[in-house]
């Protein structure tokens, strides 16, 4: 019998797929751990690895054999980036973004054209082709300090915004310098250019946001609903290219049209970042190292003028628009560091136009060799300034990165000092109603807020027996699946008692729980009996946050929240705690939040929202008695959120006894949430803003609402 290691060839470079595949699994998975104790950001770790195992090292694995994957990692980068974006801060900061993009595109254009004229003796055309290869950069450090969780940071969504318009420039840049090379620059030229781009824009914008709606409407697999936006995000890319831009602008602007559909506290973001992180960013890092020729430093004198030239000229410009951006908008060290460290690595954009560059030929000389716009020392001195400028962004963003999640952490130890610890209750009746009220309290949460979710099962211990244990233990098997698909962790708890509304409330008291979220059925309305039952028992026993939930949509497929709040509902105590909540969803959604409410609760609230931005409309409403005129704003897609009270309070107006048959009746085709705020007598005037599950009622000053919700949008 023929041994089938004979078979196994082990010539460098390798060529058997499998040996291949496997020895990069174990340099992602080792080399960082290795360089990581000699304080080396792992993203160097890995391209390190790359120049020791390509084809100018040790040439234990061709270029080729990871090509597929290194591209997929470089537009996985711009993806995330896309996808993690916070549009309403995006929106806020695109004026900055602006101003940045333009500092981080003319400086190094300025200064490359210059060097590449003066210092380099190329001629014009080709010192500008020059200067737009610096002026682009890649986000090559966003992997690294989305891990460290500071990615929502405003100076890394101003970066990731100037990314796309400096990257966007250059590219459109080389497009032109390109054609005038080749004598084709005409009106034709013009016209099909902004025609190309138009179309793309608007399928990217419009058309690729509709399908995914409708098609996460109708399919909830986790792995089609992930094998779908992988495809989308190549289409966009290939899109781009077809209109002449570069693949990643592509992937980013589908990123960004996607952003609303995929809640960053989802299990379907959870899984988008885990495969990229894993495996197709690491493959793009050794990619990159797989260029690098070190033999280029002492055997090619003008490779080495060339290289240093271009990584001078391009770190100084990159820092130049890093410092006046923080000058312009009064930006910390270490937010200067994030944007100098995201905008400062050369990659992506780069090559792309090094290579057009030394493909356009534009003669021969007496021997008949051609005469290319940019030589082969521009070409090899790019390797060289992309392994520097990657490694110097990688160590500056961590730096910066390091510094400010060190700040958060330090103010996160002292909310759990304080005992302000948030824990929600997820009572879960059976295993279809487990997933989607899971996934709303994980969008109600900070993404920094891993912990704290319990699900309950209660089986009637009169009736006990095999089949409601099995039906209990998948109902909580469920939740807690969820929970892990997010990366958060669940606790399952397993009671039994004739009682549920004596369940629930023991629970309640036991965990200190602090908001409790409960479901009904898809098919089945809202009763009166159900709410009654609700306020005589767990309401009136459980002074917590409650939220009543109907599913009839994902809820990552609302476009817009009606949120309708009753009169003097700031001036209950658990206002700041379900206003959060709601923030919390348009912030991981992106969905727009329109509010109905009285004018001088929209006057509170357009307070809040000038410090803590999210897409919010309002409207003034004040008559519940008219309630049935909300029915004629919902459109399809739209979330209604109403804001109840227990009686006698506040906040409370008759016309709530109402509303069962009004939801019943007018809103059964669309998702809705009843919210039973924290709430005590008037003239209970004990304070503590720290502990909603302990907070008495009280009618404090917009300043103390201000204050606490500052203090819990810092979770």
């Amino acid at each position: 019998m023929a041994n089938p290691f004979l078979n196994i060839s082990l010539s460098f470079p390798l060529h058997d797929s499998v040996l291949i595949f496997s020895l990069i699994l174990f340099i992602i998975l080792f080399a960082p751990l290795l360089l990581n104790k000699m304080r080396i950001p792992h993203l160097i770790g890995l391209i390190i690895a790359g120049v020791a195992v390509g084809p100018y090292g040790f040439n234990i694995i061709a270029k080729e054999s990871i090509q597929l994957f290194g591209d997929v990692g470089l537009l996985y980068i711009m993806f995330l980036a896309g996808l993690d974006i916070d549009r309403s801060d995006f929106k806020k900061n695109g004026g900055k973004s602006v101003v940045f993009g333009l500092y981080t595109f003319l400086f190094p254009m300025g200064l490359g054209s210059l060097a590449g004229y003066y210092i380099l003796q190329f001629s014009w055309l080709t010192a500008i082709l020059f200067a737009s290869m610096i002026a682009s950069h890649t986000l090559i450090a966003y992997p690294l300090i989305s891990k460290l969780g500071v990615a929502k940071n405003r100076a890394v969504n101003i970066a990731v915004g100037g990314t796309v318009i400096t990257d966007t420039l250059a590219l459109m840049v080389l497009a032109v310098i390109a054609a005038m090379a080749v004598g084709e620059l005409s009106q034709l030229f013009w016209l099909h250019f902004g025609l190309s781009i138009l179309f793309f824009g608007l399928i990217v914008w419009f058309a690729i946001p509709a399908l995914a709606r409708w098609f996460f409407k109708h399919y909830d697999d986790n792995v089609t609903q992930y094998t779908f936006l992988l495809g989308l995000m190549f289409l966009a890319s290939f899109l781009a290219k077809a209109a002449g831009l570069e693949a990643i602008i592509g992937a980013f602007l589908a990123g960004l049209a996607l952003n609303r559909l995929i809640p960053r506290t989802s299990p379907l973001m959870n899984r988008t970042e885990f495969v990229g992180n894993a495996l197709f960013i690491p493959f793009f890092l050794i990619g990159v190292g797989m260029m690098v020729d070190f033999r280029m430093f002492v055997s090619d004198v003008d490779t080495l003028i060339v290289a240093g030239v271009m990584t001078v000229t391009a770190m100084l410009a990159k820092f130049i628009a890093a410092w006046l951006t923080q000058k312009t908008f009064r930006f910390s060290v270490d937010e200067r560091h994030l944007i100098f460290g995201l905008s400062n690595a050369q990659a992506a954009a780069t090559l792309a136009t090094v290579l057009v560059g030394y493909n356009i030929i534009l003669g021969y000389d007496a021997n008949n060799n051609p005469i290319r716009m940019l030589n082969e020392s521009v070409l090899n001195g790019t390797i060289i300034m992309i392994l520097v400028t990657c490694t110097v962004a990688s160590i500056v963003a961590q730096k910066g990165a390091k510094n400010m999640a060190l700040s958060q952490a330090e103010a996160e130890t002292e909310e759990k000092e304080d005992g302000n610890e948030e824990k929600t209750l997820i009572p879960v009746h059976h295993s279809g109603h487990a997933e989607e009220l899971v996934n709303l309290c994980l969008t109600t949460k900070s993404k920094k807020n891993r912990k704290g979710i319990y699900a309950l099962h209660v089986v009637d211990n009169t009736r006990s027996g095999d089949t409601n244990e099995k039906e209990a233990k998948k109902a909580l098997n469920r939740a807690a699946e969820t929970a892990a698909a997010a990366d958060n962790e669940l606790t399952e708890l397993l009671r039994y008692d004739s009682d549920i509304v004596n369940a629930i409330t023991s629970v309640v008291r036991e965990h200190r729980i602090t908001n409790l979220i409960l479901g009904l059925h898809e098919s089945k309305g809202i009763t009166d009996s159900f709410l009654g039952k609700l306020t005589e028992g767990i309401l009136a026993n459980c002074n917590i946050t409650t939220l009543i939930y109907k599913p009839a949509q994902p809820l990552a497929t609302i476009k817009r929240h009606v949120v309708v709040v009753p009169g003097r509902a700031e001036r209950e105590p658990g206002f700041p705690f379900w206003l959060v909540k709601l923030w919390n969803i348009g912030r991981n959604t992106g969905a727009k939040l329109v509010f109905y409410a009285t004018g001088q609760t929209l006057n509170t609230l357009r307070k809040i929202h000038d410090k803590h931005p999210v897409e919010a409309e309002f409207i003034e409403f004040d008559d519940w008695d008219d309630f049935l005129i909300i029915s004629r704003d919902l459109k399809t897609d739209d979330n209604l959120f109403i804001v109840m009270s227990r009686k006698n309070h506040l906040s409370y107006n008759r016309a709530m006894g109402r509303i069962p048959v009004y939801l019943n009746k007018y809103f059964h085709l669309h998702n809705f949430i009843l919210v039973f705020p924290v709430q005590h007598d008037e003239n209970d005037n004990t304070r503590n803003l720290t502990n909603p599950s302990m907070m008495p009622g009280i009618q404090f000053h917009n300043s103390e609402i201000e204050r606490t919700i500052h203090k819990l949008f810092k979770r």
